[in-house]
């Protein structure tokens, strides 16, 4: 039997007394508390369950703790005993009192089945666990057994094994000695050919090195010749360029200057002749507003400079305010 097998055994021991103990503490309560009512004073017949309940409670606490010592493999000692057969006694006597004081041994016989029932599973079931927690330990020592002979065997073999590698490593180390001193003795005739050949490469290098350390320092005199040259012909082109971009900056300040007057001319002409006394063009209407918003004058006296809506007007504002829509004195300008 496996561990799977085993757990599944115990689970069904444990469902099954719980199961029989359930059905006796119900059937107990219901049986014992009628006679309870008739053996208390009437102002306490509400403490009738309680008897039944101290004694069932009792019962789960054995059932429970002896289920626990068994899977532990540990022994309660004397007084579980003594509680477990004390409580199903009890039990019994509760049970069956009521048809032993009416002298009915049928009810005597029939009450006493679920304590009977009760006491003998809770002796069963202790058994039983006992004897599984001995059979799991005795199975487990087995396994263990085995383990432990596996491990020596894969101990002996893994020894076995280091051994032979052992043999073959000291093999290969000899077979490398030998192979190291033979590459060696060839290494050194070939280290001596060798720096024969580095010495005499290293003297034509020198002399090759010599030759070309004088091209490279003429090349270099020649190569800051034309530098220096090249140097004197960038500043006079940087100084012509200078001197022409000075000339077109001069020249377009001028001509910037030349526009901002004539366009100041031109709205101060258009401002001078005074309120129109009919409604003028379209295209000469926003020309009067554009100097007017440029001037700073009122929507109000714009309109009345072209005698338009002050609406209309102050739409032709909006339109001036925005970034996108060209300055004034560009509006002005372009006409």
């Amino acid at each position: 039997m496996n561990s799977v097998q085993t757990r599944s055994a115990e689970r069904a021991l444990s469902g099954g007394t719980w199961l029989i103990v359930c059905g006796a503490m119900l059937y107990s309560i219901l049986t014992v508390t009628p006679l309870m009512a008739k053996h208390t004073a009437e102002a306490w017949d509400w403490t009738a369950p309680i008897l039944p309940l101290v004694v069932d409670a009792a019962v789960v606490i054995v059932v429970k703790l002896d289920d626990v010592l068994a899977r532990l493999g540990g022994h309660g000692g004397r007084w579980p005993i003594v509680l477990r057969w004390m409580t199903g006694l009890m039990t019994l006597a509760l049970n069956t009192a009521d048809s032993a004081l009416k002298k009915d041994l049928v009810g005597v016989a029939v009450h006493s089945v679920a304590p009977l029932l009760l006491i003998v599973t809770a002796e069963t079931s202790l058994a039983y666990r006992r004897a599984i927690a001995a059979a799991v330990a005795a199975l487990e020592a087995k396994q263990a057994a085995e383990r432990e002979r596996r491990e020596q065997a894969a101990r002996e073999r893994a020894e076995q094994a280091r051994a032979e590698a052992r043999e073959e490593r000291e093999h290969a180390a000899q077979l490398a000695r030998e192979q190291r001193e033979h590459e060696a003795r060839i290494a050194r005739e070939q280290a001596e050919r060798e720096e024969r050949q580095r010495r005499e490469e290293r003297e034509a290098r020198e002399r090759a090195e010599a030759a070309e350390r004088e091209a490279r320092e003429r090349r270099e005199r020649e190569r800051e010749q034309r530098e220096q040259e090249r140097l004197r012909h960038e500043q006079q082109a940087r100084q012509r360029a200078e001197a022409e971009q000075r000339e077109r900056a001069e020249q377009a300040e001028r001509e910037r200057r030349e526009r901002e007057e004539r366009a100041e001319r031109e709205r101060a002409a258009l401002l001078k002749r005074g309120p129109a006394e009919v409604k003028l063009p379209e295209d000469e209407a926003r020309r009067i507003v554009a100097a007017a918003f440029t001037s700073g004058l009122s929507v109000r006296q714009a309109a009345e400079l072209c005698s338009w809506s002050v609406g209309w007007v102050s739409a032709r504002y909006a339109e001036l305010r925005d970034p996108g829509a060209g300055g004034a004195e560009l509006a002005i300008a372009g006409n």
